[in-house]
């Protein structure tokens, strides 16, 4: 092959892998998510999101909401960040897709806000009500975090990815897989999901 076709197509495999295709979203944001579920005496009671963004969107915040630059966010702070750099998200669920026994729950508002900074890195927590009671047999419930535009991508943690709160009086099993029930991204990825399952014990 010529030196000269040789460098062509060589060339042209690195604009295709490096120049994203027009129309296709790519995510700008990287959120690493922690999730607790948390349960009362009837059962599911909840979740505790805790997401710990990317070093570019922690900039990015904390330039444009820690308003006296001293690396930490008070109340008011919090608030600002609250209606301006996550409430948009609600028509969204808050990017938190649930199923209970396979039917769709719709997440319509969040409680406990916070927001803080953790060596320059931008934290949020939040929780989600999900009242779901015990009964003698399992409860299905799948949790899945993903921007249905793919503006953020949000991801599980190699290291403790979630937790369960006031659960020692049901029988509860959890994993994390493939939510093949679902695809997104033009139907081209099934999202990682936790799949939870309790009962009375």
């Amino acid at each position: 092959m010529p030196r000269s076709n040789w460098l062509f197509q060589l060339l042209l495999v690195f604009l295709i892998i490096l120049v994203p295709l027009p129309g296709r979203p790519h995510p700008h944001v990287f959120i690493s998510q922690r999730t607790g579920f948390v349960f009362d005496d009837q059962g599911l009671a909840g979740f505790r999101v805790n997401w710990t963004f990317d070093e570019m969107f922690s900039v990015m915040i904390s330039e444009d909401f820690d308003s006296d630059h001293n690396q930490t966010l008070d109340a008011k702070e919090v608030a600002v960040i609250k209606e301006k750099a996550f409430g948009y998200i609600a028509p969204y669920n808050y990017y938190i897709h649930v199923r209970i026994d396979g039917k769709p729950f719709e997440v319509k508002f969040i409680k406990a806000f916070n927001a803080w900074l953790d060596n320059g890195v931008v934290c949020y927590e939040f929780f989600i009500p999900c009242h779901v009671s015990a009964v003698d047999t399992p409860k299905q419930v799948v949790l899945s975090p993903y921007d249905p535009e793919y503006y953020s991508d949000i991801y599980f943690p190699d290291k403790a990815p979630l937790n369960m709160e006031n659960a020692d009086a049901f029988s509860t099993k959890i994993q994390m897989a493939r939510d093949h029930a679902t695809l997104i991204y033009y139907d081209t990825v099934n999202p990682m999901a936790i799949f939870l399952s309790f009962k009375r014990k």
